[in-house]
């Protein structure tokens, strides 16, 4: 049914927002973190089906927990300088394309085959690592 007087409408800005943790997950703070295809956060590794979302803004330990026993702050909507791939690197050629995500604080330049999910764009590539968003 449509409105027919004014409603205040919840709102976040979205940059930090509270996720629901994998079962069996230990997530570090500032972790490159991703959801799973059931929507629950993991900490980033080389696998299929994954979305990046951010960085993780606390620790947070749901090991002997279910799906959603623990929350975590995400921080979204930023550039983050991840480690680059020592084996798979990468550089200046793929700025404003996609990498992929290695591990929880490693991104690569290619998805190795069909192995690793898309972390985000590269914004910059410089000797500290690599600034996705």
């Amino acid at each position: 049914m449509p409105l027919t007087q004014d409603r205040m409408t919840a709102n976040r800005d979205g940059e930090l927002m509270p996720y629901a943790v994998a079962a069996g997950q230990e997530i570090f703070m500032g972790a490159l973190v991703a959801v799973n295809a059931a929507g629950f956060l993991v900490a980033g590794t080389e696998a299929t089906g994954l979305t990046y979302i951010g960085r993780a803004d606390a620790h947070v330990d749901n090991t002997t927990g279910a799906d959603g026993d623990e929350l975590v702050h995400v921080r979204r909507k930023q550039a983050f300088l991840w480690k680059n791939s020592g084996t798979d690197p990468v550089d200046q050629s793929l700025v404003g394309k996609p990498c992929y995500i290695l591990d929880d604080e490693t991104v690569a330049g290619t998805d190795g085959t069909g192995t690793r999910s898309e972390a985000g764009v590269v914004l910059a590539v410089e000797s500290a690592g690599v600034w996705v968003e």
